[in-house]
């Protein structure tokens, strides 16, 4: 060391200077002999805080995902451990400390897995006590600690929680308050906070001062509550990053310094100090306010890194007086009815009518929110269809494009033969046929079909050709390149040899079959997006073995279990055959599943995708991979045995177990996947396995059978049936639930994408004890929804929507489909629901309107007449019913006799049968007869 301070002196012209950190304590006992060693030379100390601060400002690729692994741990365990444990406290009026929360909380922090964070332990640390604070003491500086107090939460109560992690030595910060039945003046304070902290926020971009950032939120402040500038924070807060107070990045309003993208703010913004004049309370009266976040500045604007832990007003703010009014009313309602009823058994009442109340208010917060959606609906889909998106897919014609048709590029090439007889040649695909003395070859694609049929000794062979007009048409190739040759369209021989004959017919045949699927199968690939190319990984992949792939592969033989391993850049699934392979890019998948086996045969991994891949010969979007878990086939023979029989038991056992450790093999597997897919760059595409929830789940028919549908967090998916079904939530216009009504046992449900061109998806069926769930779950994902009673024709629908969207919009959008709307004005109703009436017919002429009119004057008195044949039959008993029924049959004769007899009883009946009764009007005058409706 003294060698070094000599040097200093001996390097250095004038009097010689060392760089200092004068705010740091040196620790140890290396560090301190430094400071001794130092004091004795007359040397000039400088500050050099600040040229550190400026080296370390600005993050690296690596030193920011630290960070945010940092700020995911704070805001994880205030997210799903601190606030569900202040809900259970308050909830259960419980006592619990400030420090027993610090205590308690810390732990969680330093053990991530109880807040459901995949980090390791030994990577994380606390960058300080979380700090608990309530009951009108409240401090706002960063070494502010929890003290020994209880946690206060009566009326007017705030509580304000900040939470600091690390991740290899990275810090993160994150800070909210809390508020119990807020007065106005807590909510305004709150709001101008709220306010305040996202303009600040919104401040931090490349090129600006960092004094901008503070201004930023004294303007907001300013405008919005000038009272509470007094008591706003000295600054914005400070850069963060292995220290938690980069002293040199303060965001305050002296400091001029440039912001750069790639540099971390603690960004600290609160009130301290505040009075609610309308409290007595020193616990209530005297309030602070606190807010803070990690934020990442970006060229593309800032990133929160905690910002997935919301601070909206409606998120922080609990009450608790509605439910006491409430219960109160409830009380006092029930006593009356007691009075005036003379009930002995008020509670009994009581129980009732609070959970009427309760169910009125779910349904009235419910029509609220459906309400607020059909406005916010028809405000998006107006702006979708004003800028010309209507999400169109993929809707041009589709033109079979192929190569040229050649069967042999020289005539040299055409086989001889003596022989003059149709042979096939399977290697050039062609088929020849001696016209003239020669073997003419015609390409098999050509070839429209061939039959063959035989008369006594001799088989006569027809073959048709494709030519213009027919089969493929205007986009058939040698139409195109040759559209004024002549064509051949069908040819006929005839054979003295019945079996080769019926051998050539049979090879035609067979070789235009494999023709026709070879072509499909190269014009579904020539759809297909190009995929990157999968990167195996280095080390040993993660893998599940023995599983069956849907679709399966196509072509012969037995079909063999696989394994699915996850590389680098995707999946591989393979079998030990060579040509039975499938690579599946991570980038690709838009939706991925895993669903146990519960109450089904099977365990699977789900992957819905962006683009079509080729299985084998098929083209799908959709791929799954499974294993059963017990046989689907049991055997039925053998001796009855019974419920207790200990084989039945160990069988059942066995499966239970089988079933157990399937479904443990899947959950590693996913695991694994999800701590891959948590590393960059997958971390972006914020991948992860959805598992359906099988309680919000009903039965319905998407396709041809009954099956058990379910929502995910994403999606709506229906996945152990083909065709699968899978619905991505975000993709949805509206739901409209047909065929609901009173007496209904079941309903339908029609789903609309935002894509108006795509078709409708219904699932038909839904018993009706679902539709309460259904609705419930709807509005919970912000889907509006509507109800009908009777089904819809959606295709004209939409068409006209696309037509003429200008109309669709000025006649209120989906407003047509609100049946309580159109049962309160049902003129109104008619008229709007004319312009979207679900029938294919041509607009009524002039003629038809009149008719129409005179119809509905003669529809109202049939109605009368069958009103007056009901009365009259209402009185019939079951014998004298079924005595009329037999006299109907009677004259109606067996449907199985010839035409006269027919005819023969129905005279004899007609002779026999007394006179039509004549109806007469009030007068006695015979009533005209209805005409006939046509």
């Amino acid at each position: 060391m003294r060698s070094i301070l000599d040097a200093v002196k001996t390097k250095t012209k004038g009097a010689p200077s060392v760089g200092v950190l004068p705010k740091e304590a040196p620790e140890g006992a290396l560090m301190e002999r430094w400071a001794d060693m130092l004091n004795g030379y007359d040397y000039k100390l400088v500050d050099v805080s600040g040229g550190f601060s400026d080296v370390f400002a600005v993050k690296d690729e690596s030193e920011i995902t630290n960070i945010k692994k940092a700020s995911f741990l704070s805001w994880s365990v205030l997210k799903n451990y601190v606030v569900p444990k202040l809900e259970v406290v308050i909830d259960e009026e419980k006592s619990i400390t400030h420090a027993e929360l610090m205590e308690s909380t810390e732990e969680v922090i330093v053990d991530p897995s109880k807040a459901k964070v995949r980090l390791k332990a030994e990577n994380v640390d606390i960058c300080y006590p979380p700090v608990f604070q309530s009951g009108g003491t409240f401090d706002l500086k960063p070494s502010a600690v929890s003290d020994e107090e209880p946690l206060y939460y009566d009326a007017m109560g705030v509580i304000i929680c900040a939470i600091g992690a690390r991740y290899t030595s990275y810090c993160s910060n994150i800070a909210r308050t809390y508020l119990i039945d807020a007065d106005k003046v807590q909510e305004k304070a709150y709001k101008v906070l709220l306010k305040a902290h996202e303009a600040a926020i919104n401040a931090l971009r490349p090129g600006k001062s960092m004094s901008a950032v503070y201004k930023a939120a004294l303007g907001i402040v300013e405008k919005e509550g000038p009272e509470f500038i007094p008591h706003l924070t000295k600054n914005a807060g400070t850069g963060i990053g292995i220290e938690f107070r980069e002293s040199g990045l303060s965001l305050s309003a002296k400091n001029e310094r440039t912001l750069r993208a790639g540099m971390v703010f603690n960004v600290v913004l609160g009130f301290h100090g505040l009075q609610a004049e309308t409290s007595t309370d020193p616990k209530t009266r005297n309030f602070s306010l606190l807010l803070a976040d990690t934020v990442i500045v970006q060229e593309k604007g800032p990133e929160i890194a905690t910002g997935q832990c919301s601070k909206s007003f409606t998120d922080i703010a609990y009450s608790f007086k509605d439910e006491e009014e409430d219960e109160e009313r409830e009380e006092k309602k029930p006593k009356v009815k007691a009075e005036t009823n003379g009930a002995e058994a008020p509670g009994v009442r009581m129980a009732t009518l609070r959970s009427d109340n309760q169910e009125m208010t779910k349904e009235e917060l419910r029509r609220q929110n459906q309400a607020e959606l059909a406005r916010a609906k028809n405000e998006e889909t107006a702006r979708r269809l004003a800028s010309g998106g209507s999400g169109a897919g993929d809707g041009g014609n589709s033109v079979k494009a192929g190569g040229e048709i050649v069967a042999y590029k020289d005539v040299n090439d055409i086989p001889t033969s003596r022989e003059l007889m149709i042979q096939v040649d399977q290697k050039r695909e062609a088929v020849l046929l001696p016209v003239y003395g020669l073997l003419v070859p015609f390409h098999i694609a050509t070839v429209k079909s061939v039959t063959s049929q035989q008369d006594g000794g001799h088989c006569y062979i027809r073959i048709i050709f494709n030519v213009p007009g027919a089969g493929f048409g205007a986009n058939d190739l040698p139409t195109q390149k040759f559209p004024r040759s002549i064509f051949v369209k069908e040819v006929s021989f005839r054979s003295s040899d019945v079996r080769h004959a019926t051998q050539v017919v049979q090879l035609i045949k067979t070789m235009r079959r494999h023709v026709a699927q070879r072509e499909s199968e190269r014009a579904e690939r020539a759809t297909l997006v190009t995929q990157e190319k999968l990167q195996l990984s280095k080390g040993r992949p993660v893998r599940l073995s023995d599983l069956w792939i849907r679709p399966a592969f196509g072509g012969r033989g037995r079909k063999m279990s696989g394994s699915l391993e996850a590389h680098t850049n995707g999946f591989r699934y393979s079998t030990m055959k060579q040509d039975e392979r499938v690579d599946i890019m991570y980038r690709n998948i838009k939706h991925a599943f895993f669903q146990p086996a519960e109450k089904e045969m099977i365990t699977l991994l789900h992957f819905h995708l962006h683009n079509f891949i080729m299985v084998g010969t098929k083209k799908t979007k959709d791929v799954q991979f499974y294993v059963e878990v017990m046989e689907v086939v049991q055997t039925l023979g053998g001796n009855r045995r019974s419920m207790y029989d200990p084989d039945e038991i160990e069988e059942e056992q066995q499966e239970r177990d089988r079933r157990n450790k399937i479904n443990k093999e899947f959950e590693v597997f996913v695991k694994r996947l999800a701590e891959l897919w948590d590393q960059p760059p997958w971390r972006e595409m914020d991948m992860e396995f959805d598992i359906p929830f099988r309680e919000l789940g009903f039965h319905g028919v998407p396709n041809k059978s009954s099956a058990f549908i379910v929502p995910t967090v994403n999606c709506l998916v229906e996945l152990v049936e083909t065709p699968f079904l899978v619905i991505t939530l975000n993709d949805i216009e509206i739901v409209n639930l047909e065929r609901v009504g009173l007496g209904q046992k079941a309903f339908d449900m029609a789903i609309v994408f935002k894509d108006f061109k795509r078709d409708v998806m219904r699932i038909d069926a839904i018993p009706s004890q679902s539709l309460d769930g259904i609705k419930e779950w709807l509005n919970s994902m912000n889907i509006k929804y509507y109800e009908s009673r009777m089904n819809l024709n959606w295709r004209p629908i939409l068409k006209t929507i696309l037509d003429d969207p200008e109309k669709f919009i000025d006649d209120g959008g989906w407003e047509f489909l609100n049946m309580e709307g159109s049962d309160s004005d049902s003129e109104k109703s008619e008229e709007s629901d004319e312009g979207y009436e679900p029938s294919d017919a041509e607009e009524p002429s002039e003629e038809s309107e009149d008719d129409s009119d005179d119809e509905s004057v003669v529809e109202s008195d049939d109605e009368e007449e069958e009103d007056e044949d009901s009365e009259e039959e209402e009185g019939l008993t079951w014998d004298e019913l079924e005595a009329k029924a037999k006299r109907e049959d009677k004259e109606k004769g067996d449907e199985s006799d010839s035409e006269d007899e027919r005819k023969r009883r129905k005279a004899k009946a007609a002779g026999k049968s007394r006179a039509p009764e004549v109806r007469k009007d009030s007068r006695g005058m015979q009533n005209k007869r209805p005409k006939v409706r046509r």
